[in-house]
């Protein structure tokens, strides 16, 4: 029966890997709908918010979003525009991450950053635009149409996941840490706000378009996430160190050039690679009670920290 079972396993897994390409066509489509046209004025403003969004970007946060739904038997369908919000919070955020009072990045992805592409005025008011156009897409999707206590819901928590509570606090903590020694709780409540929050939105959007609202499964879904979402930053540190510009698409050892806090910093890139794993076999562990309708977390899980770029 064990065998059968990992047999089983073997093939949904496959199945969801599969179902990557039409579940990233699907946002790249969707994205591009709600994307002002480019040849409409502001021009540049409407091209600079294409080139940050439709860029070759691998989509990990409407994957987390669709495999969660698989999880939770949920239609993609309804799930593409907090998705989609998502994934413009987190185009907004790289843009402005780039800038040269922030990161200083010329490279994103291989080409050049936004604010090198176009201007860095273009850049700022480009991701100004992205934000609020995310918050646009959730008040105004179709599928929410007689579900406004959803959309509320969708609204609120992406919202706090963008905030001085999430992502922008998590910025701000990052940037005020450089150049000071920060110990691991420091360090893991600034991921959990700059990465975590938004990961964590990925999947709580699934769990309140849910209307069979199991709290035993939210709580190991979040806590899932939170533990993904640390492994999701330190791997970050570590191709940040290791990875070749080439592969990443964007300069390495940008962290340690600033004195950026980091885990490896702190740890030591081999610690840091066993906390990685150490963290994927929680992961695997907190999805133990799902079926194999997890196999799309569990894949995109190993993707996390398995990745080179």
């Amino acid at each position: 029966a064990t065998m059968q079972g990992a047999t089983s396993k073997k093939i949904t897994m496959a199945r969801f890997d599969n179902k990557i390409e039409d579940y990233v066509n699907k946002i790249d489509d969707y994205l591009e709908s709600v994307l002002p046209q480019k040849t409409i004025p502001p021009t540049d403003l409407h091209k600079a918010m294409h080139y940050a969004v439709m860029n070759g970007g691998k989509r990990m946060r409407p994957l987390l979003v669709y495999a969660t739904g698989e999880t939770l038997g949920i239609d993609s369908d309804y799930l593409t525009p907090p998705a989609a919000a998502i994934e413009l919070l987190h185009c907004f955020s790289l843009v402005h991450d780039d800038l040269p009072s922030m990161d200083d990045d010329d490279l994103r992805r291989g080409k050049p950053s936004v604010h090198v592409a176009f201007s860095e005025s273009a850049a700022i008011l480009a991701a100004d635009a992205l934000q609020a156009l995310a918050f646009h897409v959730l008040a105004t999707a179709p599928v929410y149409h007689d579900h406004d206590d959803i959309r509320i819901k969708l609204i609120t928590l992406i919202a706090e996941a963008a905030g001085t509570t999430g992502m922008t606090g998590g910025q701000a903590l990052d940037l005020a840490s450089e150049s000071q020694l920060l110990d691991q709780a420091q360090l893991e409540h600034m991921y959990r706000l700059k990465t975590g929050k938004l990961l964590r939105a990925c999947v709580l959007s699934v769990v309140y378009c849910n209307h069979s609202n199991n709290s035993e499964q939210q709580h190991a879904l979040e806590r899932f996430i939170d533990v993904m979402g640390i492994a999701f930053q330190i791997k970050d540190d570590v191709l940040d160190i290791e990875g070749a510009t080439e592969t990443l698409g964007k300069p390495t050892g940008s962290d340690a050039n600033k004195t950026k806090a980091t885990y490896p910093g702190l740890f030591g890139l081999e610690q840091s690679k066993q906390r990685i794993n150490t963290l994927l076999e929680e992961s695997f562990a907190l999805l133990e009670n799902f079926d194999n309708r997890a196999d799309g977390l569990r894949y995109l899980s190993k993707m996390i920290v398995k990745r080179d770029m």
